[in-house]
């Protein structure tokens, strides 16, 4: 399968589970209609369903999803490491970290761009400190040990920060975020959250040359005229800008950025430059499915799209790393 012919598949696949999504629900919604709603026609109530719950729960779940992606198989190639993804190494847990400290301090509700500003330059952040540790060590699995470092303290501290919470109405707030979810969620949210998505998606689809010419080695990449140095910064504010997007407007969502591009990955001849766009296509997908499973799952209380993206991706995570024989070199 050619690489277009894979991404329009894919981009087919997501538009139909998003359209999917728009009628399923506690109220099952027939596609005449869901059509009628979506020109603005048919009973108020559908109008309301569909653009104001519904619409917006679907493309924040599938923009979460889709930058998480992207970034996993950026980060893939940019570390050679097929186990790197935001929540393994640590960089949605420092993203989350930042964004809940806004709302740990009521900043959010004061200045709403806050929040998203926070998770970017969290993810930022522990992008920048696994970059400058990949070029310091060479085994593979202490840097997926440093990972599991940051990610460790900044647990620590946001289970700080939820020991001393202020107030229970904060409490609940930090709590959803740290689990994960696309309820809720606006218009107004994705247009916080999403030109830095956007932003850094565009960004790391345009380094795939990069990520390809690094898998011949660097040395071998420098002689064919790569600036490795300038190759590492826009992936790195790709990644950050991506991911903190994606914190911001869903919370923490594990494992899809590793099971993405490893699903893709050989249908582009395990090259992570062609990688990058098809992951993300998945991954938004995976994610929109994911948040439907989440609403038609009978459950006393809200079922979190983190807690079930981590169940299934757990799995997944150690059948990934057990397949691969992951030893140190």
């Amino acid at each position: 399968m050619t690489d277009r012919r894979l991404l329009i598949v894919l981009a087919a696949l997501g538009l139909a589970t998003i359209v999917a999504s728009l009628g399923l629900g506690e109220t099952g919604m027939g596609l005449r209609r869901l059509l009628l709603a979506l020109v603005g026609q048919g009973p108020a109530g559908d109008r309301i369903v569909v653009w104001d719950i519904r619409l917006p729960r679907a493309l924040a779940a599938f923009l979460s999803g889709a930058a998480l992606g992207a970034s996993g198989a950026a980060l893939q190639g940019l570390l050679r490491n097929p186990l790197a993804e935001p929540g393994v190494l640590g960089v949605s847990a420092v993203s989350t970290l930042a964004a809940t400290l806004t709302l740990y301090y009521g900043l959010a509700s004061s200045f709403a761009p806050i929040l998203p500003l926070a998770a970017v330059s969290g993810a930022m952040v522990a992008t920048a400190i696994l970059l400058f540790c990949a070029r310091k060590v060479r085994s593979i699995v202490t840097l997926i040990l440093i990972g599991v470092g940051i990610t460790s303290f900044a647990g620590a501290v946001m289970a700080l920060l939820l020991n001393f919470a202020p107030n229970p109405y904060t409490l609940s707030d930090m709590i959803n975020w740290t689990l994960g979810s696309v309820s809720n969620r606006g218009l107004n949210d994705i247009a916080l959250a999403g030109p830095f998505i956007a932003l850094g998606i565009a960004i790391l689809v345009a380094t795939r040359r990069d990520l390809t010419a690094l898998t011949l080695g660097e040395e071998v990449a420098r002689t064919i005229g790569l600036d490795l140095g300038r190759a590492r910064l826009r992936i790195v504010l790709g990644a950050g800008l991506a991911t903190g997007g994606s914190i911001a407007l869903a919370g923490t969502i594990g494992f899809v950025g590793i099971i993405a591009p490893h699903l893709v990955r050989c249908h582009v001849g395990h090259d992570p430059g062609r990688t990058v766009q098809p992951s993300a296509l998945l991954a938004g997908l995976l994610v929109v499915a994911a948040d439907v499973g989440v609403r038609l799952i009978p459950t006393s209380g809200e079922l979190k799209l983190g807690v079930v993206a981590a169940l299934i991706g757990a799995p997944l995570f150690i059948w990934i790393a057990a397949r691969r024989g992951v030893n140190d070199e």
